[in-house]
C-alpha cells in the first residue's frame, strides 16, 4: 500500500466506515478496538498502517497514535483505500542490464529502487522495471509479487542483481543463494565504507539476529531466542584512511562476503564490532558526529549523503542452462565513488 497523506485525494473521496465507541470500548488501544470492530479479515497490523496513512479519524480529527484509549462515545471513521492490484504492472523505468540471454537477466541495480513490491512500495520497483523490460517471460516464475527475483538488496544498497526469465533458472539460482555458495559456484562481495579501523585486517562476525524494537530493523540477539537466525559475516579491509593524521576521523573500505543472508546483515554485523556503515540511517546514526572531525568538502559530503555507502560490487555463479562459470562486477556508483575519493585524499 503506499503511504497517503492527510490530504491524498484517495482517501478523502471513498466513503468512510463509522463507529461510535459503545461503553466496551472505554479504556481500550485505539488499534485493538479497531480491529475487533471491523471484522475477522482486519488484522491489527493492518489497522496501525491506516492509523498511520492517516485513514482514522477520531471526532474528526486525525488520529495519530496506535496506543490511544479509547472513551465512551467517540465517533471514529475509518477510510478503506481502494485495493492495489494483485499483480505488479510493467512499469518503464530505466535499468542497467550487465547481461541478458533467454534464462536469466542480470542488472546493476541503483540505490533507492526497491527490489520487489510491498507494504508502501507497490510500484516502481525493480520488479515493475523488469515486467516492463522483459514482458510475458517473468510470469509465474518464483510467485506474483516476486517474478524471477532469487535474491535481493536493500532499497539503499546498489550493486550485481541476477533474475531468473525460466523456471529452470529460478530453481537452479534458488538453490545456489540459499547454499550461499558454501558447496557450489556462487559468488557475492559487497564493499562498505565504514567508520574506523577494524583491528584486525581480516575477520569473522558470528552473531545471531533478530528484530529489534520495530517491525524493519533488526539486531543481534541471544542464540536462544525465538526469532534469532544464525548469520556469519566475513570481512577484508582493502583500504585505510585518516590513519596516519589523528586530527581526523578514520574510516575503512572494507570487503564483505556472507555465509548466510538474513535482512541488513552487513550493516547490523559492522555495526555491532563498532564500524557501522558511513551514511546508514538505521545502525549508524550515532557515529554521524564523526564527520565533524573531517576537513571540507569531505565533512560536508558525508554529511549529505543519506544512504548507507554499501555496495554488491561482485556477483559469480554457474549459468543454470549451459553451466558456464559467469562472473560479473559493478563499479561504485558515482555518489559512493566521490565519497571514496574524498577519504583517500586524506
Amino acid at each position: 500500500m503506499s503511504a497517503h497523506s492527510e490530504e491524498d485525494p484517495e482517501l478523502i473521496e471513498a466513503a468512510p466506515t463509522v463507529l461510535v465507541a459503545g461503553a466496551d470500548a472505554a479504556g481500550q488501544r485505539l488499534d485493538q478496538w479497531l480491529a475487533a470492530s471491523l471484522g475477522p479479515d482486519m488484522s491489527r497490523s493492518r489497522v496501525q498502517m491506516l492509523i498511520r496513512q492517516g485513514a482514522v479519524r477520531i471526532d474528526g480529527k486525525p488520529a495519530d497514535e496506535t496506543r490511544r484509549k479509547m472513551t465512551m462515545g467517540e465517533s471514529v471513521s475509518v477510510v478503506m483505500p481502494e485495493p492495489e492490484p494483485a499483480e505488479p504492472q510493467g512499469e518503464d523505468i530505466p535499468l542497467d542490464v550487465l547481461y541478458e540471454d533467454d534464462e536469466l537477466i542480470v542488472v546493476n541495480k541503483p540505490a533507492g529502487l526497491v527490489v520487489h513490491p510491498g507494504a508502501g512500495n507497490w510500484t516502481g520497483t525493480l520488479v515493475n522495471a523488469l515486467i516492463h523490460h522483459c514482458g510475458d517471460s517473468l510470469s509465474g516464475i518464483g510467485g506474483v509479487r516476486r517474478p524471477g527475483i532469487v535474491h535481493r538488496l536493500d532499497k539503499e544498497t546498489s550493486g550485481v542483481m541476477v533474475v531468473a526469465k525460466t523456471d529452470r533458472a529460478h530453481k537452479a539460482l534458488s538453490e545456489a543463494f540459499a547454499d550461499h555458495g558454501r558447496t557450489g559456484d556462487l559468488e557475492r562481495a559487497y564493499l562498505a565504507l565504514v567508520w574506523g579501523i577494524p583491528q584486525r585486517p581480516t575477520g569473522t562476525v558470528d552473531a545471531p539476529l533478530g528484530r529489534a524494537s520495530d517491525r524493519v530493523r533488526r539486531a543481534v540477539v541471544p542464540e536462544g531466542r525465538d526469532d534469532a537466525r544464525h548469520a556469519i559475516t566475513h570481512f577484508a579491509v582493502r583500504e585505510r584512511f585518516g590513519e596516519k593524521q589523528q586530527e581526523f576521523a578514520t574510516a575503512s573500505l572494507v570487503e564483505c562476503r556472507l555465509e548466510t543472508g538474513r535482512t541488513h546483515q552487513i550493516r547490523v554485523h559492522m555495526a555491532h564490532i563498532g564500524h557501522p556503515v558511513i551514511g546508514d540511517p538505521d545502525y549508524g546514526q550515532a557515529f554521524r558526529t564523526k564527520s565533524n572531525r573531517l576537513p571540507q568538502p569531505l565533512k560536508s559530503g558525508v554529511q549529505a549523503f543519506s544512504r548507507q555507502a554499501l555496495h554488491a560490487w561482485l556477483l559469480a555463479f554457474r549459468h543454470p542452462a549451459t553451466h558456464i562459470s559467469m562472473r560479473f562486477e559493478a563499479p561504485f556508483p558515482r555518489d559512493m565513488e566521490e565519497l571514496v575519493a574524498g577519504f583517500r585524499k586524506l
